[in-house]
């Protein structure tokens, strides 16, 4: 590893924030244009570049790297994105949708809507996710919904709200994990039609 990746990984370990800036300043649209390739989707390349940047500095002291630096983050964005290929193979992904009435729960659908279990599971899954997204807090909830239903960049959020890059994506990393929480027995569910 290079002498500047080990300084890195150092500030990161330690939780000095400097290290976290240096590998969304140097790293982040490097990552989103291999995400991109993967994905064909600039917004999801962005969320899940930012996703996986977010989750390093979360996980920050358990860190080992044996590589260098860029190698370990292509390799760590590479693998999210194939998740997510693999995820919407299996067909369990949940659109969520954009609306400009702000209603934002009048066209959720399963991808696979012809199932019958699954449109009759449409209209409680909607109304549980719509119940889910009010539970957040406040300014979770405000961030979550700029970033996915106004599909916003987590710079512009920051930017609008007053707040840091790091505070949005906690706040997305938060809403995200209560999401999957309260919404974990439609997945079930959803896995178990698709995959039999």
């Amino acid at each position: 590893m290079k002498k500047e990746d080990q300084i890195i990984v150092e500030l990161l370990k330690c939780g000095d924030e400097r290290g976290y800036k240096f590998l969304y300043d140097n790293y982040y649209d490097f990552l989103c244009r291999i995400a991109k390739e993967f994905l064909k989707d600039d917004f999801l390349a962005e969320t899940i570049v930012g996703d996986a940047i977010f989750h390093l500095w979360e996980i920050r002291d358990k860190i080992e790297i044996s590589t260098s630096l860029q190698s370990y983050l292509v390799k760590m964005v590479r693998n999210r994105c194939i998740n997510h290929l693999a995820l919407k193979r299996v067909k369990t992904e949940i659109v969520l949708p954009k609306s400009n009435s702000g209603d934002f729960w009048t066209e959720t659908y399963f991808i696979s809507k012809d199932n019958p279990l699954g449109s009759l599971l449409d209209g409680e899954l909607e109304q549980e996710m719509h119940d889910s997204i009010e539970r957040l807090p406040k300014d979770c909830q405000v961030v979550f919904k700029k970033s996915r239903f106004e599909e916003k960049k987590y710079k512009d959020i920051a930017e609008e709200l007053g707040i840091s890059i790091n505070t949005v994506k906690y706040h997305i990393k938060n809403a995200l994990s209560r999401l999957e929480s309260d919404l974990s027995k439609y997945m079930a569910t959803l896995i178990f039609l698709f995959i039999k």
